[in-house]
């Protein structure tokens, strides 16, 4: 590296986070003569982040670990209006109560990842809403407007293929977004001396512009960077599973749920999200790759990249947690289980079904496998049944149980007074509730 390197932009580079940088030589050399203002935004589409999202928390984190002064931007104006980027149809807009509600609870999000308490680069969050809510129509249209040309804002890719995607085209509301972000930029710039803009390579346009707005209104030299989008090497959505989004939040997505999605990353995947997700030296993943590759059994990378990022995102707590559950389920050895472990599993852990009395009565195990979902058939359930590969709360079952469902959800053989945990051959479970 030479001497007019930034080693945090180096060390982005090497984890491949950088898509794209606005004068990089200089960029370089600002983030190098002292500590910087470095702002990110992140917009309140629901009432949770997801784990898209990770990427720009973490390098606003990377930034303050280097010694600059990190700014989260909750978008309570902009989340009113909807980012058009690369989005195939209008967003649906959402009421200013639900915005607000929103806005709050992403806002103490992102303050789980940045540090309020390092002098010169303690953190800082701030709502957009605070400095347009007094901000009328024809004062924004004659000093922010007259900067934006229109030939310039729909040659952006972002507004680009939504004018040319047939059937859909673009609402001045949207149409609006850009100038509100670039806005945001010079009023940042303006209030705190923020000169760096980071974002999704999706909010090239917005950087861009944000940048030019600066330098008009201010006469400032401000840059932007910008970090990949995420995506899979076979070619499906990251972030999504059968069950839906991963969120960052514990009540949509369970410390458990969250555990296990990292712990299913392909061997395709796995050491670049190594170099995402997490803070392990390029050097460590490096050599965590070639043991990999040399090593005989299961690979070891897996299970580092799901205790660093369920650490990072729900802590200490939440990793051991997730993996208690993991280690349980595998073992079989329930006993260790605590009653919010069950509430995981329940919550989005394990297909889970609410069994009453009547139920118990008038079902046999076979027909509750079956409408679980352990088995298509009564055959294979059957045959489990005959080699005692049924268990339920570690307890074998045989034919012999078969009719007698009230007696094997008994409350005496529940952990917690209600939960059953059923498991067919090694890798079937059901949680059954009993609601007796």
């Amino acid at each position: 590296m030479s001497a007019d390197q930034n080693p945090l932009i180096d060390d982005l580079t090497n984890r491949q986070l950088i898509a794209q940088m606005t004068a990089e030589d200089q960029l370089h050399a600002h983030l190098n003569e002292q500590s910087r203002t470095v702002y990110c935004g992140f917009d309140p589409t629901a009432d949770s982040l997801h784990i898209g999202s990770l990427v720009p928390l973490l390098a606003l984190r990377r930034f303050q670990l280097a010694g600059h002064k990190p700014v989260a931007l909750v978008g309570g104006a902009t989340g009113m209006i909807g980012d058009p980027s690369f989005k195939a149809a209008e967003r649906k807009l959402n009421t200013p109560e639900i915005i607000q509600e929103w806005t709050e609870k992403i806002r103490q999000q992102v303050s789980r990842f940045i540090d309020f308490d390092s002098g010169a680069a303690q953190a800082l969050v701030v709502n957009n809403y605070e400095w347009t809510k007094q901000l009328d129509v024809l004062t924004f249209l004659r000093d922010v407007g007259k900067h934006f040309a229109v030939n310039m804002m729909i040659n952006k890719e972002s507004v680009k293929q939504r004018i040319q995607r047939e059937g859909e085209g673009i609402s001045y509301t949207e149409f609006s977004y850009m100038l509100l972000q670039s806005y945001d930029f010079a009023e940042l710039y303006k209030q705190y001396g923020c000169s760096v803009q980071i974002g999704g390579s999706d909010q090239w346009g917005n950087i861009t512009g944000g940048i030019d707005l600066a330098r008009r209104l201010h006469n400032a030299q401000v840059y932007g960077l910008t970090l990949p989008l995420i995506t899979k090497s076979d070619g499906t959505k990251f972030g999504k599973t059968e069950a839906g989004t991963v969120w960052l939040d514990a009540n949509r997505t369970s410390p458990y749920a969250f555990y296990q999605f990292w712990i299913n990353t392909a061997d395709a995947d796995v050491y670049r999200f190594l170099k995402y997700f997490t803070f392990l030296p390029v050097e460590n993943i490096v050599q965590i790759e070639l043991e990999d590759g040399q090593a005989q059994g299961p690979k070891q990378a897996q299970k580092i990249l799901a205790r660093e990022v369920t650490r990072l995102v729900h802590g200490d707590e939440g990793y051991k947690a997730a993996e208690r559950i993991s280690q349980a389920l595998f073992s079989g050895e329930l006993d260790a289980l605590s009653e919010s472990d069950l509430l995981q599993l329940k919550q989005d852990g394990l297909p889970c079904t609410l069994l009453n009395e009547a139920e118990l009565k008038d079902k046999s195990l076979i027909q509750l496998c079956v409408e679980g979902e352990l088995a298509s058939s009564g055959k294979p359930v059957k045959d489990a049944l005959g080699r005692k590969a049924i268990l339920v709360n570690g307890r074998p079952l045989t034919m012999e149980d078969n009719m007698k469902a009230e007696e094997v959800f008994s409350e005496r053989y529940a952990l917690y007074g209600r939960f059953f945990i059923m498991r067919m051959g090694k890798k079937k479970y059901h949680l059954f509730e009993c609601a007796c």
